[in-house]
């Protein structure tokens, strides 16, 4: 990521962007590149608190305005205090980035626990709930909002399936799309967005968490475009989903998959 200065012009220059996970890989750089555009962003953390503060100094000593936030987004009464810590500390919630979640090892379903699976869910699917939940309290004009934007992190592995590695989680990531498609519907129509990307192959720290740091080298020759992506390319198109240039977009699925 460059070190450019954040003070980029916004369509919603007083409005913050809450990014869960907010501290490493897809998370991280869209933390940096909202920042870039004039959102206050609210970095969020379950257990890395020093990439969370490390990324609201880097907004900091570049002019903007940002803030860490821990919560495990699996606790409902974590979220609750977080929301609570945002509207206290920060400008008006404008957007959402449901970004944290979580991979296990490699394993057939034949293997799978269901302590494995209740973890899986609760971050990645039940998380996403609670947190989109408290945004639309916010954000929708049927509760005084001024509207705004919601991005889910869905995964290719829900076209794909990952069968004998992660099935649950492409499960979990199917999950994720169909919410986005039944929330962006009851929303619509007051002044609330919501949309998902869908990465592939993707070079962050999230294949070291199951066991395999070197997976995205592995399965580039599997992309058409011979290569794993970048967590910046990633962060592209969840930005321009939380901005007015997708202002007629709402209920998309994007992949960002090089082709896979």
């Amino acid at each position: 990521m460059n070190t450019a200065s954040v003070n980029a012009p916004s369509t919603n220059p007083q409005r913050t962007v809450l990014v869960t996970g907010g501290g490493r890989g897809i998370g991280a750089a869209t933390a940096w590149l909202c920042a870039q555009r004039g959102w206050a962003v609210a970095v969020n953390y379950a257990h890395g608190a020093a990439a969370a503060q490390a990324m609201v100094a880097r907004i900091r000593a570049a002019g903007g305005t940002a803030l860490a936030l821990q919560a495990d987004v699996a606790d409902e009464a974590q979220v609750l205090a977080m929301f609570a810590t945002l509207d206290r500390e920060l400008p008006p919630l404008g957007a959402l980035v449901n970004n944290a979640g979580v991979v296990d090892v490699q394993a057939r379903v034949e293997a799978m626990s269901v302590q494995r699976l209740q973890r899986m869910f609760a971050i990645n699917v039940f998380g996403s709930f609670v947190c989109a939940r408290e945004a639309v309290k916010r954000l929708s004009t049927n509760h005084g909002g001024r509207g705004g934007a919601i991005v889910n992190l869905s995964s290719a592995a829900a076209r794909l399936g990952a069968p004998g590695q992660y099935v649950d989680y492409a499960a979990a990531k199917g999950a994720i799309d169909v919410f986005t498609l039944g929330l962006a519907k009851e929303v619509a129509l007051e002044g609330i967005r919501v949309n998902a990307v869908r990465p592939g192959i993707i070079d962050t720290e999230i294949h070291a968490s199951g066991g395999t740091p070197d997976r995205a080298q592995q399965m580039a020759p599997l992309v058409p475009m011979q290569r794993a992506g970048s967590a910046e390319e990633v962060a592209q198109a969840i930005v321009w989903l939380l901005s007015d240039e997708s202002s007629y977009t709402t209920g998309a699925v994007i992949d960002v998959t090089g082709g896979r």
